[in-house]
């Protein structure tokens, strides 16, 4: 909300500023940003890999050679090394052929069957408490936009930064459009996204914002923040996290 000021005639600046025998000020105030990471924080899992394991179910894939190649992805990812543009590729290879609605209508069953139950009961009540706290709520992911749109749905956040996706005719192309939503380049898509903000009434800011992750991958994003927060971290983030004597805390059990 914004708080209106009228200047008075003994106020420093009020010639300067006379108009008909006043002047407003708008004193903007600021609202807390809160960022949450999706895979392994607000989720019991990690949505990326799982959509593999979907489609060997769904038996859109070979099973043994799609395991083996997904799992070996996750590897990388949980020791950030991960190869981005060539999992992404991976991942989608198996649906390019698919129109929107085909990959529509996928996606459904994949969240009714896979999703549903790795949404935790404790991130839906975090993400409601600063929602309704007035906090302007983000989900900030390196998976792609096509997986993660449908999820970031149930938690009903202002906003979902993800990996963008490359779309001709239709179709996915399996690469990634911009910049990926990966370590830094997390940083650098929220810093965009920031400054395309330009809502009189509210300024956004990382000064005023609480970041939840699990993740050592969003180290850069933690350090950038007024208050990072780690969720069920994993090895490297539990360390640094109690190194610096950041939060730690849990949404299981």
């Amino acid at each position: 909300m914004a708080a209106i000021r009228v200047l008075q005639p003994n106020d420093s600046g009020y010639n300067d500023h006379f108009r008909a025998g006043f002047y407003i000020q708008e004193v903007r105030m600021s609202r807390r940003l809160a960022l949450f990471d999706l895979d392994n924080t607000l989720l019991d899992g990690d949505s990326d890999h799982a959509w593999g394991e979907f489609l060997i179910s769904r038996n859109l894939v070979d099973a043994d050679a799609h395991r083996a190649e997904n799992d070996s992805y996750y590897r990388q990812y949980r020791e950030g090394k991960l190869d981005i543009h060539g999992y992404v590729k991976f991942t989608l290879t198996p649906i390019l052929q698919l129109s929107a609605d085909e990959r529509e209508a996928l996606h459904a069953v994949f969240m009714r069957e896979t999703v549903a139950p790795m949404v935790l009961d404790k991130a839906l009540a975090l993400v409601k408490q600063h929602q309704d706290a007035g906090d302007c709520c983000l989900i900030i992911t390196a998976t792609n936009a096509f997986i993660t749109s449908p999820i970031a749905a149930i938690f009903g956040v202002d906003q979902l930064i993800a990996t963008e996706l490359e779309i001709k005719d239709d179709c996915l192309t399996g690469n990634i459009a911009g910049t990926p939503c990966y370590q830094a380049g997390k940083v650098a898509k929220l810093e965009q996204w920031l400054l395309a903000q330009r809502q009189p009434q509210e300024q956004l800011s990382l000064a005023n914002s609480i970041f939840y992750t699990d993740s050592v991958n969003d180290l850069q994003l933690l350090k950038r923040v007024k208050v990072p927060v780690a969720v069920d971290p994993d090895d490297q983030l539990r360390s640094t996290a109690l190194e610096k004597r950041w939060d730690i805390i849990s949404l299981r059990g």
